[in-house]
C-alpha cells in the first residue's frame, strides 16, 4: 500500500488493497482543494450504530463534498473496509460539481458490494473488534458507461488513468453485541 494512502486513512496499516491506490496517484490527492467530509463523524471518527448492522433500520451516513476541480465530469465514492478490502458501496454518475448525499440517500448508480447486492452494505465487524472504513471520492475526467449492479473490478477498470482528483475521510466502528428490544421490561408487564 503506498505511503500516501496510508497518511490519508490515517491511525494504524491499511491492510487491504484499496481503490485510491489501484486507480489514483498521490498528486490527485486533495487536488484543486478536493475534500470529502460528513455531518455524522469526523475523519477517523467513530461511526454512529445507526449506519451499522448494530441497528435494524440503519442507512447510508451523509457525505458533503467540496467542487472538484474544473473539467470532472463524474464523482464515484468507492467505501471499503480497511481492514477486509470488502466492498461496502460502489456509486457513480455523481454530478462533477459541489454536492452531497443525504443519510439514508439511494443515489441512481450503484455498483455491487461484498455480498453481491447494489447496496450499502452495514458495517458488522467482529465483537469488540474495530474497522476502519474508507470514503473514497474520485473526480473523473469523463463519464462513466456501465450500468447500475455492475462490479467493483468493472468500476475499476473504466476509471484507469481518468482520476484527476480524490478525496478521501476515513471511519471507524467496533463491533457491538447487537440488544433486543423487550416490552416486557420496557413496560413491566
Amino acid at each position: 500500500m503506498p505511503a500516501w494512502v496510508q497518511q490519508a486513512i490515517g491511525s494504524g496499516e491499511v491492510k487491504a488493497g484499496l481503490t485510491a491506490a489501484l486507480v489514483a496517484e498521490e498528486k490527485a490527492l486533495g487536488r484543486g482543494g478536493f475534500t470529502l467530509s460528513s455531518p455524522a463523524f469526523r475523519h477517523g471518527g467513530e461511526l454512529d450504530p445507526s449506519f451499522t448492522a448494530c441497528e435494524d433500520d440503519a442507512v447510508a451516513p451523509p457525505l458533503e463534498w467540496t467542487a472538484p476541480p474544473p473539467g470532472t465530469q463524474e464523482l464515484v465514492l468507492v467505501v471499503e473496509d480497511v481492514e477486509r478490502g470488502d466492498v461496502h458501496w460502489l456509486v457513480w454518475g455523481l454530478p462533477g460539481q459541489k454536492g452531497a448525499l443525504f443519510e439514508g440517500e439511494v443515489p441512481p448508480r450503484t455498483g455491487k458490494n461484498a455480498r453481491g447486492n447494489s447496496e450499502w452494505l452495514l458495517p458488522d465487524p467482529p465483537v469488540g473488534v474495530e474497522h476502519r472504513y474508507a470514503f473514497q471520492l474520485f473526480a473523473l475526467d469523463l463519464p462513466l458507461t456501465l450500468m447500475p449492479g455492475a462490479t467493483h473490478a468493472d468500476l475499476v477498470r473504466n476509471m484507469e488513468n481518468h482520476v484527476t482528483a480524490l478525496a478521501i475521510l476515513s471511519a471507524r466502528f467496533e463491533g457491538h453485541e447487537v440488544e433486543e428490544w423487550d416490552a416486557e421490561d420496557e413496560f413491566d408487564i
